[in-house]
């Protein structure tokens, strides 16, 4: 590698692929996965992996189908190893967090056996926001750019001290219930349920720091959110609202859920500002303490939720 570290960047993963953008690194990110959608100059990079789920599924056909081809061992991710080996990367940045999101160590080690020149690999595996921070940094010590990596972390941190602030005015913290899948459905995990601290509420069905698991809807009744954020992974807000006003009015009880008398459903952007741990999760904040406290905290970037009609 050069002095100022890798010069041929791949991505195999969107939220890594936001980062090396943020870093000022676009000029070297030379494949990216077909999820790698922001920011728009990404889109023009060569595909070098793609999932193997066909489009139009419906959330119990994609549950299905994960659960499957992870029972018998298989991988929801094909790598172009002949265009891997013509553009040659020093560097591959993928993740060891979840085996839905990028392919993971198995293919890893497999597609290195192809290539000629054995590039290094930057596992990523956050499961809060300081591991995204770190992973931020990670990045940038392998490319040269850790000066600019600490101000990006300082700037977040203070976009996220200034929701706090906002938010606490308020004086309350509403019982949120983030659904990361409708059909089955799962609660949230990971960054997301400390997120929602942040933005002034409280979601105790969720699970911190640790994977998003099935839940029993019962448990969502008992649990009587006063606000349900529709959030499911890999969804933009157009498939999110379509799924939410599709199945959640079919649920056991679900017009005596206080959210629901109180018209506050919402689905979100998941895809930009939730699923994916990149620097745009600070901005899902800033969303959240929106639909949590609105009186406090605006709204000014794109169309990012819908108030679910049900």
């Amino acid at each position: 590698m050069s002095q100022t570290g890798a010069n041929r960047i791949v991505s195999f993963l969107p939220a890594a692929t936001e980062m090396i953008y943020a870093l000022g690194l676009g000029d070297r990110l030379i494949g990216v996965t077909h999820e790698c959608d922001y920011p728009p100059e990404a889109q023009h990079k060569p595909v070098v992996v793609r999932t193997v789920l066909p489009n139009g599924l419906t959330q119990r056909e994609i549950d299905d189908a994960v659960s499957a081809r992870l029972k018998q061992g298989q991988s929801l991710y094909e790598a172009d190893a002949e265009a891997l080996m013509r553009i040659g990367p020093d560097l591959i940045i993928t993740q060891d967090l979840c085996s839905v999101c990028a392919p993971a160590g198995h293919e890893i080690s497999q597609l290195l056996k192809l290539l000629p020149a054995k590039p290094e690999i930057l596992w990523l595996a956050p499961k809060n926001l300081d591991g995204i921070f770190d992973n931020l940094r990670e990045i940038a010590n392998v490319t040269g750019r850790t000066v600019k990596a600490e101000s990006l972390i300082a700037g977040l941190r203070r976009k996220l001290e200034h929701i706090s602030k906002s938010v606490a005015a308020d004086g309350t913290r509403p019982r949120v219930f983030c659904m990361e899948w409708l059909d089955p459905v799962y609660c949230s995990g990971h960054w997301v349920p400390e997120m929602v601290e942040w933005a002034g509420g409280i979601d105790a069905l969720a699970r911190a720091g640790s994977e998003s698991v099935r839940i029993a809807w019962r448990d969502v009744l008992e649990y009587a959110p006063e606000l349900i954020v529709v959030a499911p992974c890999g969804f933009d807000l157009e498939r999110a609202a379509q799924a939410a006003e599709e199945l959640l009015p079919a649920f056991p009880g679900w017009r005596d859920v206080p959210a629901v008398r109180s018209s506050r459903v919402f689905a979100v952007d998941a895809n930009s500002y939730f699923a994916r741990p990149g620097p745009r999760v600070v901005d899902g904040t800033r969303l959240l303490a929106h639909l949590i406290h609105p009186g406090a905290v605006t709204w000014a970037g794109p169309p990012a939720y819908r108030r679910v009609a049900c």
